[in-house]
C-alpha cells in the first residue's frame, strides 16, 4: 500500500502540472468551449447522449471538466471527481465563467466511497483513464457502489490492443510493451504535456498499469453489472501516434489501404434494477 501511495502522489502532482499546460492547449480546445462548443464526441454522443437529459451523472476522472460541463449542456446534473487538485479549481472557475451547474470533486477514485456520498443514473469515463489504475476489481466494485439500481455505466477509452505499440515511434506500430496486467506499472519521467510542451526544464514522474480488455470487461462483471454492448472503433478523437492522420470528420486514423486496428473502445453496462 506503501508503494500505491507514492506512485499516486507522483500522479497526483504530474497532474497538477498538467492541468494549467492542457487548458491553454489547442489540443483542448478550451476557448471554442467557452464559446459553446462541445468537448464531447460523436461516439460518445451517439452512444450515451440519449440518456443523460434530466439524470444525474458521475463522471470519473474528469480532469479540469470539459467533457463534464458538455453534459450539462446535454441536460444531465453532473458531479466530475479528480485526483489533481489544481484541475478541480480549473473546472470550478470554468464552470462559474459559464455559468453551468456542477459539482467537482477532488479525491483518488479509490478514496471516494470516504470522501463523497451519493448515488447517480450514469457513472462516466473517457480516454486515456485506465492506465492511471492499478487495481481494475476495485474500480468496478466503485463504479457499481455510485449507481443507482437500474444505473448504466459507459466508458468510451483507448483500445486496450494499442497498448502494446511504442508510443513515440513516428513511422509505424512498433509493438513495445506487453499486452497483460502486470501489479508494476510501466514507471518514466517526462517532460511537459502530452497535449503542450510546457516547461522543458521541469520533469515528471509518471506511472502506468497495463489492462487486457478482459480485465476491464470482468471487473465489470464482477461487479455485478450487465454488459449492454461493447464496441470498438478504428478510429481516436486524438493522434495517439504520431503517424495517424486526420479525417475530414476530425477523428484520427490509420492511413493504410488494407489494416484497420482498433483505437477505440466504448463499453455500456447496467445495474441491476
Amino acid at each position: 500500500m506503501k508503494e500505491s501511495k507514492e506512485y499516486y502522489d507522483a500522479i497526483q502532482k504530474m497532474w497538477d502540472e498538467f492541468a494549467d499546460i492542457n487548458i491553454q492547449s489547442e489540443m483542448y480546445q478550451t476557448d471554442e468551449f467557452l464559446k459553446g462548443k462541445t468537448s464531447l464526441n460523436t461516439i460518445e454522443l451517439d452512444e450515451l447522449g440519449g440518456y443523460v437529459k434530466g439524470k444525474s451523472l458521475l463522471h470519473l476522472q474528469c480532469h479540469f471538466g470539459l467533457d463534464t460541463l458538455s453534459w450539462v449542456r446535454e441536460g444531465a446534473k453532473v458531479t466530475g471527481v479528480d485526483i489533481s487538485g489544481r484541475a478541480v479549481k480549473l473546472a470550478r472557475e470554468l464552470a462559474k465563467r459559464t455559468k453551468i451547474e456542477a459539482t467537482f470533486v477532488e479525491s483518488n477514485i479509490y478514496d471516494l466511497p470516504e470522501n463523497f456520498e451519493g448515488k447517480f443514473d450514469i457513472v462516466f469515463t473517457s480516454y486515456g483513464v485506465l492506465c492511471w489504475l492499478n487495481d481494475l476489481k476495485r474500480w468496478g466494485e466503485i463504479i457499481a457502489h455510485f449507481l443507482k439500481p437500474g444505473g448504466i455505466f459507459y466508458i468510451a477509452e483507448f483500445h486496450r490492443f494499442i497498448w502494446v505499440f511504442d508510443w513515440d515511434n513516428k513511422e509505424d506500430f512498433v509493438v513495445n510493451n506487453n499486452y497483460f496486467h502486470d501489479p508494476k506499472p510501466i514507471s518514466y519521467t517526462t517532460e511537459g504535456s502530452y497535449a503542450g510542451s510546457g516547461n522543458k526544464n521541469e520533469k515528471f514522474e509518471g506511472h502506468e498499469w497495463a489492462h487486457s480488455l478482459s480485465d476491464v470487461i470482468n471487473s465489470i462483471i464482477n461487479a455485478g453489472l450487465e454488459i449492454q454492448f461493447l464496441n470498438e472503433y478504428p478510429v481516436s478523437p486524438f493522434p495517439r501516434f504520431p503517424f495517424l492522420k486526420k479525417s475530414k470528420d476530425g477523428y484520427w486514423r490509420y492511413d493504410h489501404p488494407k489494416i484497420q486496428l482498433p483505437l477505440v473502445f466504448t463499453l455500456m453496462a447496467k445495474k441491476e434494477d
